[in-house]
């Protein structure tokens, strides 16, 4: 559930960190369903059999199957500015991918607000440094330093 916060005290939130998202297990045929929409069907993600002599024994999401998924993620960790109306993807400033996710892996989201900035009247640029931990694993899937902008009335 986002956290919503007054205009007032926007400084406040600046290091906020918010509670781990609920775990998401990823499966096969969401990896084949994101490898037909890229276009990307290397086999480590999509030929089962190929995979399992792989070092990861298995197959693997997609880096940026793993990376789309704070979409999903951001629906519990947002910080909403009391008044917002619509937000908008701005990018990211650093991606890592640091250990692939195998097919049939649990993951969820850890989020810190690293700023928030107001550049033009109802416009607020956040960073949020959002981490996507693979359950078990000692690794992250990824850090990532995302950028949104968030519309206030």
């Amino acid at each position: 559930m986002p956290t919503i916060i007054n205009r007032n005290d926007i400084a406040d939130y600046v290091g906020f960190q918010a509670q781990p998202t609920e775990w998401f297990q990823i499966n096969q045929q969401q990896i084949n369903q994101f490898a037909d929409c890229t276009l990307d069907h290397q086999f480590i993600h999509v030929d089962e059999q190929k995979a399992k002599a792989t070092p990861f024994g298995s197959t693997i999401a997609h880096g940026f199957l793993s990376l789309s998924m704070l979409s999903h993620f951001a629906e519990q960790f947002s910080v909403l500015i009391d008044g917002f109306y619509m937000g908008l993807n701005a990018g990211f400033d650093k991606v890592r991918f640091l250990q692939p996710v195998t097919v049939n892996s649990r993951i969820r989201a850890h989020a810190k607000i690293l700023s928030i900035e107001e550049k033009k009247p109802g416009q607020f640029r956040l960073s949020t440094e959002v981490t996507i931990e693979i359950e078990n694993g000692e690794t992250p899937a990824l850090v990532a330093e995302w950028i949104s902008v968030q519309m206030v009335k």
